[in-house]
């Protein structure tokens, strides 16, 4: 290889980088409090509908998607097979639904800002002003 080839290729993974390296970030209705990741978790696992007296409905990306993938490893410690098995389970003995997929952040975000007590989680590329941020990683 050739050092310019070599120096492009550097180049290219640095520019992918940012991308990669954003936090997964959770948001949440206005009304919904900050949490911490034991909270998220139980929130995701069915275990907890309410946080501080708020009752709480999650939303996540759909089943595949890169946001998910992370979310799930970084604040769940699971992967989608799992996850998915953990709620088939979880559906069979009657302890409740998965949360609702949605298909972009956009979809994330206009949930949650129209829903009380609605979680979501999306890259923090995807933040805007105005966003209640419950809970980073």
């Amino acid at each position: 290889m050739t050092l310019i080839f070599r120096i492009v290729v550097l180049c290219v993974a640095l520019l992918a980088l940012p991308a990669w390296a954003a936090d997964i970030v959770v948001i949440g209705n206005s009304n919904v409090p900050k949490m911490d990741t034991l909270t998220v978790q139980k929130i995701y696992t069915g275990k907890f509908i309410a946080v501080a007296g708020v009752s709480v409905t999650p939303v996540a990306m759909k089943q595949g998607s890169l946001v998910r993938t992370r979310f799930l490893h970084e604040f769940l410690d699971q992967d989608d097979e799992k996850y998915d098995a953990y709620w088939t389970v979880r559906r069979y003995i009657g302890k409740g639904t998965p949360p609702a997929e949605m298909a972009t952040a956009a979809d994330v975000i206009s949930y949650v800002q129209g829903t009380p007590g609605g979680i979501g989680y999306i890259d923090a590329v995807d933040l805007r002003p105005g966003l209640n941020v419950v809970a980073r990683k």
